[in-house]
């Protein structure tokens, strides 16, 4: 069973670390144009705070036999920061780095609020309390995509959700599912398993549009937003 649960979960880093990276194009674009335009940065600063709750969890001194979480988190903090930072040089509006800068300030002071708590007033509950934190982030970060769903169902198109993007994201949430159901951790297993849920949901609509939806062509956005970032312990 431990080489099963080791199995899956680095399955899930390899997963998890393609989305993490699905979000390049979209930077290289940015960076051969020297400006945002009209990019919001908001999803990856979630995923920031996300992949920082999710770290936390995966440290021994919350939770034993997490490594896999610990090292694919840390992964993608690194690599949201160095996505921001490419957003922070080249935005053409000192209010937008400004603003950029004061949210990672507020998720610094909630992380140290979040964890202060956890390690000096609830040493027979820190595991609760992280994961219940966490479960609430990495839902948000899969209800993501559900502005996606609305522009495809105004659309009628399935132009603004990539396939291989969707079915990844689907691959994500059930490796996680999974590995979390191995050992029974029911914070993985809950906010993975309706990740799940998401992306099976994600799928039908993709499929149901691209068989009955217009064939026209609808002018995609200047930049693909995140909609299927990993999320949690991917």
């Amino acid at each position: 069973m431990g080489l099963a649960h080791n199995i899956v979960g680095i399955i899930g880093n390899v997963i998890s670390f393609g989305l993490f990276l699905s979000p390049l194009p979209t930077f290289y674009q940015i960076h051969k144009k020297k400006a945002v335009e009209e990019f919001q940065p908001y999803p990856y600063l979630c995923t920031v705070m996300n992949c920082v709750i999710w770290m936390f969890y995966g440290l021994p001194i919350v939770k034993k036999d997490n490594i896999l979480v610990l090292t694919i988190n840390s992964v993608g903090l690194v690599i949201e920061l160095l996505y921001l930072t490419v957003y922070v040089v080249y935005a053409n509006d000192r209010k937008k780095r400004v603003r950029v800068g004061c949210i990672l300030l507020c998720e610094a002071v909630l992380t140290i609020i979040l964890v202060t708590v956890a390690m000096l007033w609830l040493h027979s509950h820190r595991v609760l309390f992280v994961g219940i934190t966490a479960d609430i982030f990495n839902i948000i970060m899969y209800a993501v995509p559900l502005a996606i769903w609305k522009k495809v169902y105004d659309t009628k198109s399935v132009e603004y959700m990539p396939f291989w993007l969707s079915l990844a994201g689907l691959s994500n949430g059930i490796c996680w599912t999974i590995y979390g159901l191995l050992q029974f951790d029911i914070f993985i297993l809950v906010s993975n398993g309706l990740g799940s849920v998401f992306g099976a949901v994600q799928l039908g609509l993709y499929a149901y549009y691209y068989f009955n939806g217009t064939k026209e062509q609808v002018k995609k956005p200047s930049q693909v937003q995140l909609s299927n970032q990993p999320s949690g312990a991917a």
